[in-house]
């Protein structure tokens, strides 16, 4: 099951026997100040400065998100992702729960986008889904529903068919399909992380879909969130995780060391040559 996205100039395919693919998490205004301002304020240098510093960091797809209060997504969503377009040479993820919003940063995008997202909510399978189908999209189903989201891998599981499901009726190719199992914060439930894993090991055996993950989510309120980030990110990657939404920049030397282990890394070829790229921005390396 291979799932491709692109932009004008590059191909990116996720893949269970690919290395993971990283999508870069800094676009988005949410718990940012500085850059909720600059949108509001229609100034968009430092989105250029943040799309170039993850494609360097390693970033195979750049996530896209403009909400905020004070902003017109409708306006500003395409007006950023042509920024971005204009700017880097990768996909992007188009990430906004505003139909309209995604319909118009979709009009103007080169490519084949990624969405993100539709949930198993009715309003949202009948509102996205078609924009998906008319445009030929990717799209990430997050496993939630009109109840919320499920405590279990279970009912989290059979979420995850419902949009499959949905989507495949609406004329969507599964392999176009992204399930977000959703990774919760474990300062509020210890367990919520082996739930997340359990989604994941279920989705890919009964489903057979790429799997995608917000990993930061789970170690929202803790110390040392980066600690348990990279070891999430790890376990995440040794259940099937094929794509993340992360910072690329404190992630991407995990990743690599899990995708060698795991054997997606064939003669260690990426890992040495990050390894040696790092040497070399080493002073005196």
């Amino acid at each position: 099951m291979e799932t491709m996205v692109s932009s004008a100039m590059k191909e990116v395919i996720i893949g269970h026997d690919r290395p993971t693919v990283l999508i870069g998490e800094r676009i988005n205004p949410t718990g940012k100040k500085k850059l909720a301002e600059a949108l509001k304020a229609g100034n968009l240098e430092i989105i250029c400065e943040e799309a170039l510093a993850q494609a360097q960091a390693g970033a195979d797809i750049i996530d896209v998100n403009v909400s905020t209060f004070g902003v017109d997504e409708v306006t500003m969503l395409p007006r950023v992702v042509q920024t971005v377009l204009g700017t880097v040479d990768i996909p992007l993820c188009l990430d906004s729960a505003n139909p309209e919003a995604l319909a118009a940063a979709l009009k103007v995008y080169k490519g084949k986008p990624l969405i993100n997202s539709v949930t198993g909510e009715e309003r949202s399978l009948s509102a996205i889904l078609p924009l998906v189908k008319e445009y030929g999209a990717a799209v990430i189903g997050l496993v939630q529903d009109d109840d919320g989201i499920p405590n279990d891998a279970e009912r989290r599981v059979a979420v995850a068919r419902k949009i499959v499901k949905r989507a495949e009726a609406t004329g969507i190719p599964r392999q176009d399909i992204i399930i977000d199992p959703l990774a919760l914060t474990i300062g509020a439930d210890t367990k919520s992380g082996l739930v997340t894993i359990e989604t994941v090991r279920r989705v890919k055996a009964e489903l057979g879909v790429n799997i995608v993950l917000a990993v930061s989510n789970v170690s929202h309120g803790m110390p040392d969130r980066d600690l348990l980030n990279n070891a999430f990110v790890a376990m995440a990657i040794a259940a099937g995780v094929t794509c993340l939404v992360v910072d690329v920049a404190k992630v991407r030397s995990i990743v690599l060391a899990a995708d060698l282990l795991l054997g997606k890394d064939e003669y260690a070829r990426r890992y040495i040559k990050t390894y040696r790229q790092r040497g070399q921005q080493t002073p005196g390396g």
